[in-house]
């Protein structure tokens, strides 16, 4: 069965001026059921479809068979590609937004046709020259469209595991739960909003920690190093911001606000009391009620 959308080997069935017709060879032994496919990317009525004179780079006869890639043109008529594609159904990829209006988005894809995201499909408003991280499917009414919820799309059986270091694609971010990731644009990971130390967007690429696969098999990934490590980088990023104070103190302590100390540090507060602890501990600050100060030695060190 012909299917948009996928890459699948069809069979040269005709040549004509325009190009070969291509479709699944007729098997004499097959009983025709009489049923349509519950596939929504089938073509339960087309038996061949065009492949282009212009993509055949090579003689063809008929009775030879082709992988080729199967799409709709600008008049929404299956054609086919043997080009290889960069998105197929139940893959992700990160494609360039060539065009926008009030109905949605059109992404650059490599065929003649632009990819359509619809508005409703977005996670957030791309604008022309961003890159957005979509997946393939096949609309109500029969159409290749892009969508940005990959929530459901991304695999949960990764390899990785707890303290594994991955990279991954940020595609939607909830402001109570936290930011939610494609790893390796394929595995399903979340940063929890606790893990966030700083400002994260709708497709940057960030390289992260596993802190945590969940019975799932989804992965909670942090921004953070294991707490033995991140003490270390915590306790330099407070005296590198009291170094460029010219007076070496601010007005931070145990008392100031947790999103006071996650936007000057980009840490916890949890985390801050911890390094300032640690640097109490080996005098290389002293804690007032009115903030922290380096103490003398440290200054001289800077």
């Amino acid at each position: 069965m012909i299917q948009l959308g996928k890459v699948q080997t069809l069979e040269v069935l005709r040549l004509t001026s325009i190009g070969a017709y291509i479709g699944e060879p007729a098997d004499p032994l097959a009983v025709f059921a009489g049923k349509p496919s519950a596939n929504p990317s089938s073509l339960t009525d087309i038996k061949d479809v065009l492949l282009p004179a212009n993509e055949i780079k090579k003689p063809l006869q008929a009775g030879d068979t082709v992988r080729a890639f199967i799409y709709l043109d600008s008049q929404d008529r299956p054609i086919a590609s043997l080009k290889d594609p960069v998105l197929t159904i139940g893959t992700i990829a990160s494609l360039e937004v060539r065009d926008v209006n009030k109905m949605g988005a059109f992404l650059e894809w490599g065929y003649p046709k632009q990819l359509f995201l619809p508005y409703k499909e977005q996670t957030v408003r791309p604008k022309p020259g961003d890159h957005v991280l979509v997946t393939l499917y096949v609309d109500r009414s029969g159409r290749l469209c892009a969508t940005m919820k990959l929530y459901h799309h991304l695999r949960l059986d990764s390899p990785y595991k707890a303290s594994d270091r991955v990279h991954g694609t940020v595609y939607e971010t909830d402001g109570r739960h936290g930011a939610y990731v494609a790893v390796d644009n394929l595995f399903s990971g979340m940063i929890p909003v606790k893990e966030l130390i700083k400002e994260v967007n709708v497709g940057d690429s960030l390289s992260l920690r596993v802190s945590r696969v969940l019975d799932d098999g989804k992965l909670e990934l942090s921004m953070r190093e294991p707490g033995y490590l991140q003490i270390h980088i915590d306790c330099d990023a407070i005296i590198e911001e009291l170094k460029k104070s010219p007076s070496g103190f601010l007005p931070y302590n145990d008392a100031s606000g947790a999103a006071t100390i996650k936007e000057r540090f980009s840490m916890s507060k949890n985390s801050f009391k911890r390094a300032i602890g640690h640097l109490m501990k080996e005098n290389k600050i002293e804690i007032t009620e009115k903030g922290i100060r380096l103490n003398k030695k440290t200054e001289k060190e800077g």
